[in-house]
């Protein structure tokens, strides 16, 4: 799982391959339970990749994209939003979401 460091965003989530992208922040309780939980399910998974995007680093990013909530992930593909979710899920709900959402 790679961390977001300003690169293009627009580019980014341009690809054909499903883009997760994790919006947390460092003092969020459910973002440091979610953080292991796609860790594990991004070295298992390899048709999607991984982002994490730190809010108070990239706050117009986050507004931009309209997370009002964190935790939020949410799966972009051929540069467009296909689903979103907020929140803490267990491995085993987040996997089904991805599944069912790319």
């Amino acid at each position: 799982m790679k961390e977001y460091e300003g690169q293009n965003f627009k580019e980014l989530t341009s690809g054909e391959t499903p883009l997760l992208v994790q919006y947390y922040a460092e003092w969020c309780g459910p973002c440091q339970m979610l953080k292991p939980v796609l860790e594990q399910i991004s070295k298992e998974m390899h048709d999607v990749e991984f982002v994490r995007v730190d809010i108070d680093q990239y706050r117009d990013l986050a507004v931009n994209e309209g997370v009002q909530s964190i935790p939020t992930v949410v799966l972009y593909k051929g540069g467009k939003e296909v689903s979103r979710d907020a929140g803490f899920k267990p491995k085993q709900m987040m996997e089904k979401w991805i599944n069912e959402s790319k």
